[in-house]
């Protein structure tokens, strides 16, 4: 059975081959060393930060980084070790104290590795790899003019919090006792401004950022600074609003954070522990019929593609929700065994999650709702995934006659996830591609907003 995953693009990489072959190595070591089942897991990665404020450089990091992670089995019996060290003998190490802790842990019936997977193991080119040869100098230089062009935006902008620039690259391998050794490296690079203005009801920030794999994607710099400025030029004058329920319409990233407390409720961790609102919701309506959400794990370029996951298990494109009915939950191996059920790969989370969407984009979406709340940032950790009651601090913008009327801010919004999904109107076609979870800008019929009076 061949379990290889190594994509051709990253047998020419010396370093990440290197990785793959300790990884085998350590998998080999723990089975003589007694046990029953061996994952290795190691990563090596580089990176650069930099971050202005009023054109001085207040952070500047180089960093190097490897690890690796031993795991063993014996008996049910499971024992971890991570070192920061990928010397041979290092890990020879590591893996007697990994086998050595397995015989003290308490046994765990549903535990071990993932069930092989025989599967056709598909290896779509998915070219994350976009490593920045970035000087310090050119990096500082970046988010010099990322700030500039902010704080040159408009006159009341009174103070900066500042840009800052990332560049990370990452290279990991994973080995297992069952045959399983894939490899996989990913670029990420970002770019992000804070600015603060301020008049006579008070101080407000407002902020942006990119953030891609490849360098070539990210929006111009001094594009993230002025959209950033304007963020916090729109919040001058924010109002409080009197108690109401009214139609609630959700920007692109605050809606991406939504589908990710579906994602949790989803989750096999969350179902073992009975932690979860969706516990009995497979093959149910759990949202409009309107709605399918599809895990992409393959999307070039993607924030959360991949070819396996962290179990080894391959990836392949899926339907979570069809048709509002869900099809599935998120399972790792140990879940799945809880639940009798088998793995799909998510061990690790999500890939990418697409949301379908419709024609309208935000403006359109405005005017479709006519009069509500547009909700552009949520703050504080009021969700219980467990009942699925939802209150958050919000701010944002209220709308009347399908405009933008006036900016809010010092307002809670509460409903309950499951009446809120069930209650989604329209998906706009404003998607963020940023992360792993794509969505726009995402209408609910009604909640209960709380301010003043």
């Amino acid at each position: 059975m061949n379990l290889r995953v190594l994509p051709d693009a990253n047998q020419d990489d010396p370093q990440l081959l290197e990785l793959a072959t300790l990884c085998e190595q350590t998998v080999a070591a723990c089975r003589v060393l007694g046990a029953d089942q061996a994952e290795v897991v190691a990563h090596a990665a580089s990176g650069l930060e930099v971050g202005v404020r009023r054109d001085q450089v207040e952070t500047l990091i180089r960093s190097q980084d490897v690890s690796a992670t031993v795991t063993a089995w014996r008996a049910g019996r499971k024992g971890v070790v991570s070192v920061g060290d990928m010397r041979a003998a290092s890990l020879r190490q590591a893996a007697e104290r990994a086998c050595a802790f397995a015989r003290l842990t308490e046994p765990d019936v549903h535990g071990g590795l993932a069930d092989p997977d025989p599967s056709p193991r598909q290896r779509p080119p998915l070219d994350l790899w976009h490593p920045w040869a970035l000087e310090a100098e050119q990096a500082i230089e970046l988010a010099r003019q990322t700030e500039a062009a902010g704080r040159d935006f408009d006159a009341p902008i009174a103070n900066t919090n500042g840009a800052q620039l990332s560049t990370r690259a990452e290279r990991s391998a994973r080995a297992d006792s069952n045959g399983f050794l894939g490899t996989a490296r990913r670029t990420r690079h970002q770019l992000w401004a804070s600015f603060i203005t301020r008049d006579a009801r008070g101080m407000q920030t407002g902020s942006w950022y990119d953030s891609r794999c490849s360098h070539q994607d990210l929006q111009d710099p001094a594009e993230i600074g002025r959209r950033a400025a304007l963020h916090a030029v729109q919040r001058l004058g924010a109002r409080r609003l009197g108690t109401r329920q009214c139609p609630v319409l959700f920007a692109p990233d605050v809606a991406a954070g939504l589908f990710g407390h579906f994602l949790e409720a989803v989750s096999g961790a969350a179902l073992c522990q009975r932690a979860s609102f969706l516990s009995d919701g497979l093959g149910q309506p759990v949202l409009p019929a309107f709605m399918d959400l599809h895990e992409r794990p393959h999307l070039p370029r993607g924030a959360g593609s991949r070819h396996f996951d962290a179990e080894g298990v391959a990836a392949a494109d899926d339907a979570l929700v069809l048709g509002g009915r869900l099809q599935r939950y998120a399972l790792d191996g140990r879940s799945a065994r809880e639940l009798g059920m088998a793995s799909t790969g998510n061990a690790g989370g999500i890939s990418n999650l697409q949301v379908r969407h419709g024609p309208e984009d935000l403006d359109g979406l405005l005017r479709r709702m006519h009069t509500g709340l547009l909700v552009t940032q949520v703050m504080g950790q009021g969700v219980s995934i467990v009942t699925g009651d939802y209150s958050r601090g919000v701010s944002g913008f209220w709308v009347e006659h399908g405009a933008i009327a006036y900016p809010v801010d010092e307002i809670t919004i509460a409903s309950n996830l499951r009446e809120m999904f069930a209650g989604i109107v329209a998906v706009g076609r404003d998607v963020d591609t940023r992360g792993r979870i794509r969505t726009g800008s995402l209408l609910i019929e009604r909640m209960t907003v709380a301010g003043a009076g």
